[in-house]
């Protein structure tokens, strides 16, 4: 009776407030997470109402495969009690109250189940949340639930064959859904560009906030390493990984960074006198058509707006980092997931998890490469741990001097480019082919490994295909607040991405 009450007097609340408003948007789920939090706030939505036309969204899409854990009653009960909150005058400057959010579900929502994407640990439930998680609830945020990835992490098309695997196997991407939506954030990607959700969080080791961001037409953030607590998360490598924010916009991806950061979110920048670098014979090699249209025409309009296009020369980037890449994150997987399994008390080794790994891809990787401690070789197999030393004590150092060296010789803020090289593929076993991983990883991977920042920004939609492209800002470790700042003053010269086709 109480909780029928207290709806009874939201709605009343929020018609008495519409009398003088602007009017509601006739399809609340195209709202992004700050303009959702300004209405909520200003009780011309309701977070009841809101949640429950994401549900709604996400039962209707459930093709996509999105979504590993949808918490509906969960997400309901925390709506109400955000608006009744709200009706009784608490919680109103809270930066995200009553905005649903969802996440990948390699990141601990206490009371639901965090199964990293892999059959072993699916019936694992943390009790607390992840230091990142428990920032978005505590200034309001309503977890929607757990979105799908690719298994453990270790891929880039959410090809995962441990749910869902009646067809179409894989999550799929929102503006063509037979297309990979990116990953291994997958879902996260896929539910923020289906407005299933307006922003939420996925992880990223080499590019898996980034690429998915990209590939659906959303903006995504890959902060400094160690920026973000990597508490509470299914790791791949400490040295690499980062829980990231994603949103269909700039606007949004800062709003979020600013709640886990406890700041502030960086002023819009003047693109006047801003100097970004172009590196083309590495990050500009073998793209496919539209996403060298869409960054060539996205160029343009920034050098329109006052940016300073610089080209510069970046000679041992690929040697450097082939150095860096997979001898860490394959090295480090075995102890970090060793660790973490112990830690928080899953009941499971990581030789029982690998057992039960679904997906081809990851099932051999474990079982040829990280459980036995080996590195790929010229003649085969070879032992990981001193190609692994030498990568954290001498190549690592130097891949990012040569990141620093090259920002100062050209007097740069940041490199600019495409996110992938390539529009999503189609979904299906061959898109967690190895020749398919490292070409998507390509672009995003370098700066990842030099521990540095990295954004995705929508560059609008290929003139071919009608998919998505992202463009992309590297940053010197710790420029997060001005990456962001100047991506704010892109995106408002590129403008948003289109919705998916609708349904």
């Amino acid at each position: 009776m109480l909780v029928r009450a207290v709806a009874t007097l939201v709605m009343l609340a929020l018609a008495a407030g519409c009398a003088s408003a602007p009017p509601r948007p006739v399809d609340l789920t195209e709202l992004g997470v700050a303009d959702a939090a300004e209405l909520i706030r200003a009780r011309k939505v309701s977070s009841l109402e809101l949640t429950q036309a994401y549900l709604a969204r996400a039962e209707a899409n459930r093709d996509l495969n999105a979504f590993i854990t949808l918490d509906r009653e969960g997400a309901l009960a925390a709506a109400r009690r955000a608006d009744a909150e709200l009706l009784l005058g608490a919680r109103r400057k809270d930066a995200l109250h009553g905005v649903p959010l969802v996440v990948k579900d390699n990141t601990h929502v206490a009371g639901l189940p965090n199964s990293a994407g892999t059959p072993g640990l699916r019936d694992f439930v943390p009790t607390e949340h992840a230091p990142t998680v428990r920032s978005l609830v505590n200034a309001g945020a309503v977890i929607l639930g757990k979105t799908n990835m690719h298994e453990l992490a270790f891929g880039i098309s959410g090809y995962n064959e441990a749910f869902f695997t009646a067809p179409p196997i894989g999550t799929r991407n929102p503006y063509d859904r037979t297309r990979i939506a990116g990953g291994s954030s997958s879902g996260t990607g896929a539910a923020i560009a289906a407005r299933l959700a307006p922003g939420g969080l996925g992880s990223d080791t080499g590019g898996s906030v980034r690429i998915p961001a990209g590939l659906t037409g959303g903006a995504g953030l890959r902060p400094t390493l160690g920026r973000y607590s990597q508490e509470g998360v299914t790791p791949i490598a400490h040295s690499r990984d980062t829980v990231g924010p994603m949103a269909q916009t700039v606007v949004d991806v800062a709003l979020l960074d600013s709640v886990v950061m406890h700041g502030k979110i960086p002023p819009t920048a003047s693109l006047s006198g801003v100097r970004l670098g172009i590196y083309r014979a590495y990050f500009f090699a073998d793209l496919d058509a539209d996403t060298r249209a869409n960054v060539d025409a996205a160029l343009e309009k920034l050098k329109a707006a006052g940016v300073t296009i610089v080209e510069v020369d970046m000679p041992d980037l690929k040697a450097l980092n082939d150095r860096v890449s997979f001898p860490v994150a394959l090295y480090e997987a075995y102890d970090d997931l060793k660790a973490y399994l112990a830690k928080y008390r899953t009941g499971k080794t990581i030789e029982q998890v690998a057992a039960q790994i679904a997906s081809k891809d990851v099932k051999g990787t474990y079982e040829t490469l990280v459980v036995p401690r080996k590195l790929p070789g010229p003649t085969g197999p070879v032992d990981a741990e001193p190609i692994y030393r030498g990568a954290i004590l001498n190549a690592r150092p130097a891949l990012l001097k040569h990141f620093v060296d090259t920002f100062e010789k050209y007097a740069v803020e940041a490199l600019i480019g495409p996110t992938t090289p390539s529009v999503a593929v189609p979904q299906g076993p061959e898109a967690s082919s190895l020749e398919t991983f490292v070409r998507f990883i390509r672009n995003t991977d370098p700066g990842s490994n030099a521990g540095m920042p990295g954004l995705t920004i929508p560059a609008g939609l290929g003139p071919t295909t009608r998919l998505p492209v992202g463009l992309s800002l590297d940053g010197l470790p710790d420029s997060d607040e001005r990456l962001l700042a100047v991506g704010l003053a892109i995106e408002h010269v590129l403008g948003r991405t289109p919705p998916p086709p609708s349904r």
